[in-house]
């Protein structure tokens, strides 16, 4: 099962987690710097839900602005 909003097809989006080191100017160092970075993803808020689709109940996922929105039928 695809971890995508049903309605909105919101998914993972992709990004970088930045690690820095060396002593802040304001402490008397030179400035921070970039030493490395890595990958990581960024989750959309994603909630189980049984809704009515094509008139049918299913447990799908759903994300929280949807849900907040009410776009969606109860089954």
């Amino acid at each position: 099962m695809l971890k995508k909003c049903k309605i909105c097809k919101k998914g993972a989006l992709t990004g970088k987690t930045v690690a820095r080191k060396g002593q802040y100017k304001a402490k008397g160092g030179t400035g921070s710097k970039i030493s490395r970075w890595s990958k990581r993803k960024f989750l959309p808020n994603l909630q189980k839900v049984r809704i009515l689709v094509n008139g049918t109940p299913e447990k799908v996922f759903i994300c929280a602005k949807c849900i907040k929105k009410g776009s969606y039928q109860k089954a």
